[in-house]
């Protein structure tokens, strides 16, 4: 469905797309990475990645415009084909070898193009998916490389999410509401009930999470429109109140938050929480495609960054300096049920805690199904088929245990999102776009000709910004893993 209304709608609607892709799960974690890392090393970082990111979504739309302007050279050349093939009948076989010869497969699109208006190649008119991007630019290894990395990141969503509503559910049902906690830390093997103790309690949920949300990963699952309007509007009500309750108290003294400067040991599990939270990449072929008029679109990108540092960066240090850096939950919304100096209204308290319950619940089984299909293509032969046990029962299991194993060994959510986005994070947000506007443009280049202009090139045109975020990218997963390598070396 195409969204056709005024350029001033258009802007404002794409805006609002845009900001709910991006900001979700990993902005609940986000206040914990900055208070570990400290206040300022924590702005420069989310600055620096929150541009590096702006950089390689300019690249993915740069790639969708090429790999629109290829498929509508195929099909012309499809058309020149059986064109010739028409009027063959009426040609000598000296005139058909002629013509043969006379069409290289690599004949620029512009010397091509027929009377009757002006078409431009590049307008984003056809939804291509990064899968089908990378088929088209990269070589089979390449195209198995994307899939290893996008699979591996839809493991590590599933895990987050299979973590974060077992300990929201916990952390209601374990915590103490009676406005006398607030200062308290609890341990996994503190009591919830009884004997049973609050990691024996997080293992419950988890169970009952995977048998109610399990089996939609062996069928189709398809978000309703409601349903999504319904989660973003509770994602605003969440965020937008914890802004305002954490301004109050900041504003009335009380304050608890004495972040460090900088803590270098943060920086690693920071940098992989900022890149899972700007994670739009993957998605953006559904989100710009839609949209008629793509012309200021490059300026709503811009936007929709900066408005998204801008939140970001206003949860985390409100979050940083209301609430003790040692006492800030995994999950941020945590800190808001057990803490009435906060927020004293019990159905608020409640409605905090259990707001990722209800919607990461709505993405589980979608993200689910996706992954089961990207194995599916992953394997996938021409001509062939799978046999029905393989089809139905073994993709989903496959697809369903190992994040289920992860959430059942550790709940650790800061961590899981780091090594996620730092990981499997970096090669679909850096990695992956670069490649793809790097060998876009070399495919490009020899059927469309020198002369031919993408309109939506990206302002980051030259190759050196490319290569700059390859190395960036490298840098980077070296950095990470040698400081992991460093702190198990250290216990």
């Amino acid at each position: 469905m195409k969204l056709y209304c005024s350029c001033g709608e258009i802007r404002s609607v794409g805006l609002v797309y845009m900001f709910n892709l991006i900001v979700g799960t990993g902005a609940l974690t986000m206040p914990k990475a900055f208070a570990t890392a400290g206040w300022v090393v924590s702005l420069a970082l989310i600055s620096f990645l929150g541009f590096m990111s702006y950089m390689t979504t300019t690249f993915v739309i740069e790639a969708m415009a090429a790999a629109n302007a290829q498929l509508r050279w195929k099909r012309r050349e499809q058309e020149e084909v059986n064109d010739s093939d028409s009027t063959s009948d009426y040609s000598d076989d000296d005139d058909v070898i002629v013509r043969g010869r006379a069409e290289p497969e690599t004949r620029p699109i512009l010397s091509i193009q027929r009377s009757g208006g002006h078409v431009d190649h590049f307008d984003i008119v056809e939804r291509v998916e990064m899968g089908q991007m990378a088929s088209m630019f990269f070589n089979k290894v390449g195209v198995n490389m994307f899939y290893i990395c996008i699979i591996v990141y839809l493991y590590g969503d599933l895990a987050i999410y299979a973590a974060a509503v077992p300990i929201s559910l916990m952390e209601v049902a374990c915590g103490n509401h009676s406005c006398s906690a607030g200062s308290v830390k609890y341990n996994d093997t503190d009591p919830c009930w009884g004997p049973v103790t609050r990691k024996d309690a997080y293992r419950v949920f988890l169970s009952v999470f995977t048998l109610l949300l399990g089996p939609f990963t062996f069928f189709s699952a398809q978000k309703t429109k409601y349903l999504q309007i319904l989660t973003s509007l509770m994602r605003w009500i969440a965020f937008t109140m914890m802004i305002i309750l954490a301004l109050i108290r900041i504003t009335k003294g009380p304050g608890e938050g004495h972040p460090p400067v900088a803590s270098i040991s943060g920086v690693p599990n920071l940098f992989g929480v900022c890149v899972y939270s700007f994670m739009c990449q993957h998605s953006l072929p559904s989100l710009i495609t839609p949209i008629s008029n793509k012309k200021h679109v490059r300026v709503l990108v811009l936007s929709d960054y900066v408005l998204i540092l801008g939140f970001y960066v206003l949860l985390s240090f409100t979050a940083i300096f209301c609430f003790d850096s040692a006492l800030l939950h995994d999950m941020y919304t945590l800190n808001f049920t057990d803490n009435c100096n906060v927020l004293n209204i019990p159905a608020l308290r409640y409605f905090l805690g259990l707001f990722p319950v209800f919607t990461i619940s709505t993405n589980f089984p979608i993200i689910a199904v996706t992954l089961r299909n990207n194995w599916k293509t992953l394997f996938h032969r021409d001509g062939g088929t799978y046999p029905w046990v393989v089809d139905r029962i073994v993709f989903p299991l496959i697809t369903l245990i190992p994040p289920i194993l992860v959430a059942f060994c550790t709940h650790n959510l800061e961590s899981l999102v780091g090594i996620t986005g730092a990981y499997a994070g970096t090669g679909i947000q850096y990695v992956i776009p670069a490649l793809l506007v790097y060998y876009g443009r070399r495919h490009l280049e020899p059927v469309m000709g020198r002369d031919a202009v993408n309109k939506h090139q990206s302002p980051f045109r030259h190759s050196f910004w490319v290569w700059f975020v390859v190395v960036w990218a490298t840098f980077c997963l070296m950095f990470v893993t040698a400081n992991i390598i460093l702190n198990d070396t250290k216990k």
